[in-house]
Parts: C-alpha cells; structure tokens; sequence
C-alpha cells in the first residue's frame, strides 16, 4: 500500500479515536458528580449528633463521617481541610458550616442536601460560610478556570525546549525560567488584577510556577528520553487525564472513581488543591499536593538531564544522516 493512502488511512482511524477518548475523558466525570466518601463532619451533644449522623448514613457511600465534640472544633476541622463541612445541632436547630473556598459546587451540593434533610423533620437550617471564596470571585470559577492556561503553558514550554533543540542544563534553565514567569504573570492576574486568590501573592506565584515547572517538565523530559513522540504522550496526559480528572470544578470526592484519585496524582489536580490550600486556607493540608508537583517537576527535569547524557550531541566532524545519505546517492 502506499505510503500516502497509509497516512490517509491513519488520519480517517486516529482523528475520530483522539476526539471520542477526548469526548470520554470529560463528559464521563463531569456526567458522574456525586459525593463519595466526602469528608463531613457532625457535631454536638452525643444523642443529637448520632441520630444526625444516622440520617445522613442513609446516603449510601456519600459521606464519611468525622465526629466532633462542638462547634469550635467542627469550625477548626474545617479550616484545616480535614472535612468539607460540618451539621452542627444547636438547641435553636441544625447549622451547616460551608467552605466555599474549598469547592463551591461541594457547599452548594451539602446546603441542599442538609436543608432537604432538615425539611423533612419539620426544620430550618442556617448555613454559615466558614471559610468563603473571594468576594470578586464567588464562585471560583476563576481558580477553575486556571487549571487548563497553566497546563497549556507547561505543555508550551516543554515543546518550545523540544523543537529548540534545547538539551541539558540549558534545558532545564529554560523550563525553569519560563515556569517562574509564568507563576508570577499568573498570580499578577489572577490575585492583583480580578481578586480571585486571596493568600499570599508570592506563595500563589511559587504554586502556580510548580505547577506549570511540572507540566514542563514532564513533557520535555520525556521527549528527551524517548524522542518527539514523547511531546504528544505528555501532552495527551495531561490534558485528556489530568485536566478532566482534577476536580477543579467540584472536588475529587465528588468525581467517579477511580478519576478523582488519578487526578491528584497528576500535576492539574494536585496544582488546583495546593492552590486552593495556599489562597485561602494559609496552606492547611498542602504537603501532599505540594510533594506531587515536586515529584514531578524533579522527575522531569532528571528526565531532561539524563535524556541529554543518553543521547549525546553529534560532534561538529560527523555529518548529519540527512547529509549522509545525500553522500550515498551521490
């Protein structure tokens, strides 16, 4: 068969390929959101909070439960991201303590399902934002919004290294040159000019730098060991994986399993829980994500180094093979 009916043939198969596991990859977690397994806490007096806690047990798989022995602590708990929310009882009737910073979409799902709950006996709840999103940004939409630009950016980077032909040291100065540009850009726009991160600005900057760095990295690192090819199986990670399996639109417990746990592993979810750690939580439950993006970052950029010492650059004496084989003909 000829060479160019064999590339029309790949195009005609791949194409339709990539755009129906792009269509699977986004529609399927999106199409699935439910709690499972959400941390969410209950607290008061023992009698109250256990028959609180065994209605919200109705909810199959939903919750898991955390008990605490009063509000403050509930409050605490929250604050430290150990749970999403938390049922108080009250002797003036049910609370419902929110962290919309933590996830919007989560506060909203637990409003709803605490006041459904409530109605039934016959109760109203209160709900109290404990820890809420910027008030330029109610419904973080810009923090979800970052999650794709940052992993452009990385994917940019590492083949911008790649097609220089950029190698080595130079490589890795380069990825992490432009990664800190970037983290600064992106914390200039979203913190100083909408108002959509709150913490502190040069902490945003650092996360939104360690995460574009591991993007970066990943992709030249492994174009460096495995060749240009390596460019496309990167970006298609992260991209058709990593962005729709972060769960920056609602939370990874509220993503199909095993989506949400995939996600934090990969550089666009754990870049969207540390940042939302560091903006607004003054950086509870960070270690986790901060040691995945480093992970990565450092593997790539090893990859980069050792890809370099693997492939050695031709000496200026040997000719190229397109030369050579121009020889060979002549």
């Amino acid at each position: 068969m000829p060479s160019r009916n064999r590339h029309v043939i790949a195009v005609v198969v791949l194409v339709p390929l990539l755009a129906a596991l792009a269509l699977w990859a986004f529609a399927w977690p999106a199409s699935r959101i439910a709690p499972r397994d959400l941390p969410l806490g209950v607290a008061g007096p023992p009698a109250a909070a256990a028959q609180v806690e065994k209605q919200l047990e109705r909810h199959e798989g939903a919750f898991e439960i955390h008990r605490y022995a009063d509000e403050a602590a509930a409050r605490s708990a929250i604050e430290d991201r150990s749970v999403y929310g938390a049922v108080v009882v009250t002797q003036q009737g049910p609370e419902l303590l929110t962290a919309s910073a933590a996830g919007p979409a989560v506060a909203q799902f637990l409003q709803q399902a605490v006041e459904r709950q409530a109605a039934a006996g016959g109760a109203q709840v209160r709900t109290v934002d404990v820890v809420p999103t910027p008030a330029s940004d109610p419904r973080g939409a810009a923090l979800s919004a970052a999650v794709l630009p940052l992993a452009l950016a990385g994917i940019a980077a590492g083949a911008v290294v790649t097609l220089l032909g950029l190698r080595g040291v130079r490589a890795a100065f380069a990825l992490l040159g432009a990664s800190a540009l970037v983290g600064v850009a992106a914390a200039g726009i979203a913190h100083s000019w909408l108002g959509a991160l709150g913490g502190d600005w040069w902490a945003e900057a650092g996360v939104l730098a360690l995460s574009t760095l591991a993007v970066g990295g990943a992709v030249a690192g492994l174009a460096a060991l495995v060749g240009p090819a390596g460019t496309g199986i990167a970006a298609a990670v992260v991209m058709l994986i990593g962005n729709p399996f972060s769960g920056a639109t609602s939370a990874p417990q509220m993503l199909p399993e095993p989506a949400g746990a995939i996600g934090q592993w990969l550089p666009p979810g754990a870049g969207t829980t540390l940042l939302r750690s560091v903006s607004s939580f003054d950086g509870a439950a960070a270690t986790g994500p901060a040691l995945t993006l480093t992970w990565w970052a450092v593997l790539g950029l090893g990859a980069v180094l050792l890809g370099s010492s693997l492939r050695p650059r031709k000496t200026g004496g040997e000719p190229a093979a397109g030369q050579r084989e121009i020889s060979a003909v002549a």
